[in-house]
């Protein structure tokens, strides 16, 4: 059966220019449910403390990563798109949740070819108030909007789908060997306060050190406890003892909140070499497609520091961007809608 599908990624600047760089850190940050503050506050935060001061620093950022073909985020969205649709023979659509492609555009787009039905699939594994509930928060207003008509279904977060968890596997095995001593599962770290936020009982999530451990539907739902779940899956596939492997929370920004979530990834790295832990492999099975905080922030400043703090072999173990078990969920995802 012939689908319409939109994948939707979080987000680029559209060059290296200052201005687009700004532009996209502008919307990024204005979203209530990244930055999560009275408006007013947030927007005295965001144009006057964190744009000042952030902008050429992540212009520097870009520069190390960025390609002839521009956004390496975007080019490789672009590509997942492409091998869905050459394994399926779907109609594939890109857009992303800040600048462009933007969802709106996309949407006008399936109007304008008079699209009845269309597939969402958010490319984020696990639950997030700042990226699967933005990005339907989102969809939902432009399709109100712009294209009441549509008929639409969005794939739910998929962290624990057992392709999902043999796809990251199968990701890793060739960094596997006798020498590695750790393998480090980095996440894109949030602060706590999300979690909180998005626990609707209001009663269990932050609340013993064991909540993420107790199946429950704030669990289920809580961007934590998916994570966890996702890194003790792979590790059970992969015979890993748990002292073989840790979880931890990379790409901070402490400004407004320093209370985040922890293990912190660049501190893990600093202090592995102390303890004799010489050999990692780093994976960051939360970003579906390579990007910003894995090429630059992981593959590049994170390698610098475990060498420099001691560490022998650092292996970086890509994004599983479009990788044929990959698709191959994808393709089973929507098929089931």
């Amino acid at each position: 059966m012939q689908k319409n599908v939109l994948l939707i990624n979080l987000g680029s600047p559209k060059s290296l220019n200052i201005k687009d760089i700004r532009a996209y850190l502008f919307e990024f940050l204005s979203d209530k449910f990244v930055v999560d503050l009275p408006k007013l506050l947030q927007q005295f935060i965001v144009r006057l403390i964190i744009l000042p001061f952030r902008s050429r620093k992540t212009r520097n950022a870009y520069k190390a990563i960025w390609s002839s073909k521009g956004s390496p985020l975007i080019e490789n969205t672009k590509i997942i798109a492409h091998s869905l649709k050459q394994k399926t023979g779907w109609n594939v659509d890109i857009a992303m949740r800040y600048q462009n492609p933007s969802i709106k555009d996309s949407i006008l787009s399936f109007k304008k070819r008079k699209v009845k039905e269309i597939v969402i699939v958010p490319l984020y594994p696990h639950h997030a108030m700042s990226t699967t509930y933005s990005t339907k928060v989102e969809v939902d207003r432009i399709i109100k909007q712009y294209y009441p008509e549509l008929r639409y279904s969005i794939i739910k977060p998929f962290y624990d789908h057992p392709k999902y968890i043999h796809a990251l596997s199968e990701q890793l095995k060739p960094f596997i060997s006798n020498q590695m001593d750790k393998v480090i599962f980095s996440y894109h770290g949030l602060p706590e306060r999300h979690m909180r936020k998005s626990d609707a009982s209001g009663e269990h999530c932050l609340q013993s050190s064991f909540c993420c451990e107790i199946d429950c539907e704030p669990a289920r739902k809580c961007y934590r406890s998916n994570v966890l779940k996702t890194s003790e899956l792979v590790a059970e596939k992969l015979n890993l003892n748990k002292e073989q492997w840790v979880a931890s929370f990379q790409s901070r920004v402490t400004i407004i909140d320093r209370k985040w979530l922890r293990p912190f990834t660049d501190i893990v790295l600093k202090n592995l070499p102390k303890k004799r832990v010489n050999n990692i492999v780093i994976i960051c099975p939360s970003f579906i497609a390579d990007c910003l905080e894995t090429l630059e922030e992981i593959d590049i400043r994170a390698r610098e520091l475990f060498y420099k703090a001691g560490g022998k072999t650092f292996d970086y173990a890509p994004c599983l961007n479009n990788d044929k078990n990959f698709i191959g969920l994808l393709e089973q995802l929507i098929s089931e809608i």
